[in-house]
């Protein structure tokens, strides 16, 4: 009996150890795909995506660059690029960074350096007009005094608020047509097209509304209008490179900073720690009185195009809204119409329950002597007859009294 059991049981281990080597393997496979998996993730976030370089000679190429060499070319962070991403779904910004301007002004998604636009490359219309409209613009327009970066931004601010005033003057033409017809018929069918039309109109509103208040940001900001200066900013930035590269001693002589310093001309410590707090100050005392004279000189250009902009997006605006109002005062009007139908038809069921009531008044004084029972009346032949009559002329002189009392009390129309 003893050895059957141990036979059981050593036969029984095999099984055991097989049914855990398989949950291992099954446990790896699993840890395996979900590596698997989490790399494709990755590998998609920063996959590389078609873009469209565009240089200040009008010359462009197709490229495709990953997320990490435009971060690292044109020192933007993640999150501006996140702007630019075709799977998101962000309103219009225009951002003013060290190196670039990031733009997203409707479909128009593209990074504006000193020397060269990056646009998003897309199948869309607007992408293929921005590229060609700016390459004609460099090759044809040599005298244009400009900075390169301000007349990209130009097409592009252009080019979104022809856009959008078209989609509003189309938007315009279809729906007063709509709007009138409705005021005229009201039903089921134009309803359902003016409410169409409503949910179109509010969202380009919002379109709309969302690039002027980024155009007007900016007017409102000498700060972000400096800084949107690439051109400006990488001529001085080149100007403090070279004066870096050599410094002026006393006698006069230019000394290279990479050369040596003799040991009879080393100051010390505290000496160059003097000095440099001088310098710091010369030069804060001069840098604000210059300040604000060279920030309005720098950003004078930009601001005008701005102003020129934002007045044709605030004209758009107020197209949207004068529509807006129309569609209201159109909703209002018909909403006094159906009163005014619901009104008739409440007026009509008073009259229609006041002839009710006379009748049934003159239906019960009917019955009433339609039944067998003794009275004087029945003694002359036309006696019934004459109580009908009576009843009759009782029951409309009720009438008449009941419409005079329901005009005294205004509840129908004179």
């Amino acid at each position: 009996m003893d050895e059957t059991q141990d036979q059981d049981y050593s036969s029984s281990l095999p099984e055991v150890s097989l049914s855990r080597d398989d949950s291992v393997r099954s446990y790896s496979n699993a840890q395996i795909n979900r590596g698997t998996g989490m790399s494709g993730l990755k590998k998609r976030g920063h996959g590389s995506r078609s873009w469209i370089k565009i240089g200040n000679d009008g010359n462009f190429e197709t490229v495709r660059l990953d997320k990490a060499t435009i971060m690292r070319n044109c020192s933007l962070p993640s999150r501006d690029l996140r702007l630019l991403d075709p799977m998101f779904i962000y309103p219009s910004a225009i951002l003013g960074r060290e190196k670039a301007i990031v733009v997203n002004l409707e479909q128009i998604r593209c990074i504006i350096t000193a020397d060269e636009v990056i646009l998003m490359n897309s199948l869309d219309g607007s992408v293929g007009q921005y590229r060609s409209e700016l390459c004609s613009r460099l090759k044809n327009e040599k005298a244009d005094d400009l900075p390169f970066e301000i007349r990209a931004l130009e097409l592009a601010l252009e080019l979104t608020c022809t856009s959008l005033d078209a989609q509003v003057n189309e938007l315009e033409m279809e729906i007063y047509p709509v709007l009138d017809e409705l005021a005229s018929s009201i039903s089921t069918l134009n309803l359902e097209r003016v409410r169409r039309f409503k949910g179109h109109l509010l969202a380009l509103t919002q379109r709309v509304q969302k690039v002027r208040d980024e155009i007007e940001h900016l007017m409102d900001d000498d700060g972000d209008m400096a800084e949107m200066c690439l051109t400006e900013k990488k001529r001085r930035s080149d100007t403090y490179t070279i004066n870096d590269c050599f410094q002026t001693n006393a006698s006069g002589r230019v000394i290279s900073k990479s050369a040596p310093a003799s040991p009879e001309r080393t100051t010390s410590g505290v000496q160059m720690l003097q000095r440099a707090f001088s310098s710091i100050g010369n030069s804060s005392k001069h840098g604000s009185s210059m300040v604000s004279s060279d920030n309005g000189e720098r950003i004078e250009p930009l601001e005008m195009l701005l102003e020129a902009y934002f007045v044709v997006i605030d004209n758009t605006l107020n197209t949207l809204l004068s529509l807006k109002e129309y569609i209201d005062d159109t909703e209002d009007f018909i909403n006094i119409k159906l009163g005014n139908i619901q009104n008739q038809l409440i007026q009509f069921e008073l009259l229609l329950t006041a002839a009710t009531l006379v009748a049934a008044v003159f239906t019960a004084v009917a019955g009433v002597f339609g039944m067998n029972f003794e009275t004087t009346v029945f003694d002359y032949p036309s006696g019934f007859n004459l109580v009908l009559v009576i009843t009759g002329i009782a029951c409309i002189a009720l009438y008449f009294a009941l419409l005079f009392y329901f005009r005294y009390k205004k509840v129908l129309a004179a």
